[in-house]
């Protein structure tokens, strides 16, 4: 599962970048994460908020950093249909 983080580094992306990185450890799934903060790339995939989440090149959150359990479904959902 190939999960970016699109934002400009700020605290708010790296927050959401490590909550991921934790959350994907502790339900012992296998992802690439990677974090993209170039605008062109980021317009690319249309986002105009961040910080948002794409995971396998769906734009599933813009604008907000969801919580844990958010995230903890995001993930847990995006791994069954994988």
């Amino acid at each position: 599962m190939k999960i970016e983080v699109l934002g400009s580094g700020c605290k708010r992306c790296t927050n959401l970048a490590d909550d991921i990185a934790r959350i994907a450890e502790e339900l012992d799934l296998k992802i690439e994460l990677s974090k993209v903060t170039d605008i062109a790339q980021i317009a690319a995939y249309g986002v105009m908020s961040t910080p948002a989440i794409v995971i396998d090149g769906e734009v599933l959150t813009t604008g907000r950093q969801p919580g844990e359990e958010e995230l903890t479904q995001l993930l847990t959902k995006i791994h069954k249909i994988q």
